[in-house]
């Protein structure tokens, strides 16, 4: 059994708010009395993209599991390379990574896109992935996260600047059937749907939760529940190639 826990959308601003929540968070997971097989983190890590916020999320984003974290919409792909990765002259390029576990991968692209708030992933981007899909072999599952949805998820307000261009990335399905899951944040909701036959599986916010559209007042412009307490997602891939989902409510301090 593979175990992920899968967090976003800490937006670290410096003030207390945000670092608390995300600490309550990483707390809860290295608490945890088992070992997980990696921690995601989709994007969204600074809330304005400036080097003090990401020397607070290395402080931060610290585990005991294997972690890996990627960049939303509201990083700066140069500063989050400087802070995160160790960068000393980092470069603009999508921040791609790569996590191989015991029995599985974890393919992390970049669907940011440089001074807007849409997603869209980058020719380089799709290439790289498809080369990790070729080169791990058929029979070991394949996850690939990112930070946007591909897919509207009929919440207006994000659907305005979910990925775009996503036939591109449904092409690669079809090539590679051990493309297991899309793992994705944005949202600030959790949620579950499909895209390209495959489960598509979205993180909570931790930072505030989406207020949807039969939740909010007729002509409101709040978008977000600020006092619903933060939330992950834990990925379980069972021994017979079945994906679970579990979501579970951290209590902050």
């Amino acid at each position: 059994m593979i175990v992920i826990a899968h967090l976003s959308d800490v937006h670290l601003d410096g003030d207390r708010r945000a670092a608390d929540r995300t600490r309550a968070v990483m707390e809860y997971l290295d608490g945890l009395p088992h070992d997980l097989d990696a921690v995601l983190v989709s994007g969204d890590i600074a809330d304005h993209g400036v080097d003090a916020e990401y020397e607070e999320a290395a402080k931060l984003l610290r585990s005991r599991h294997p972690l890996v974290v990627c960049p939303g919409n509201h990083d700066k792909r140069a500063s989050f390379r400087r802070g995160l990765l160790g960068e000393e002259t980092p470069s603009a390029l999508p921040v791609d990574q790569v996590l191989r576990g015991d029995g599985f991968v974890l393919a992390v692209c970049d669907s940011s896109v440089p001074g807007a708030h849409h997603g869209f992933l980058e020719e380089s981007t799709l290439a790289r992935l498809d080369g990790v899909l070729t080169e791990t072999p058929r029979d070991t599952p394949v996850l690939v996260a990112f930070h946007h949805p591909p897919v509207a998820l009929h919440t207006p307000y994000v659907d305005e600047i979910r990925q775009f261009g996503e036939d591109r990335l449904a092409a690669l399905v079809e090539r590679h059937p051990h493309l297991t899951a899309f793992l994705c944040g944005h949202a600030h909701t959790a949620a579950a749907t499909t895209f390209a036959g495959r489960p598509l599986l979205v993180a909570p916010g931790v930072v505030s939760t989406l207020r949807l559209p039969w939740e909010g007042r007729t002509g409101s412009s709040e978008h977000v529940h600020l006092d619903e307490p933060p939330a992950v997602a834990f990925h379980v891939l069972g021994d017979d190639g079945r994906l679970t989902t579990h979501y579970r409510v951290v209590v902050t301090r």
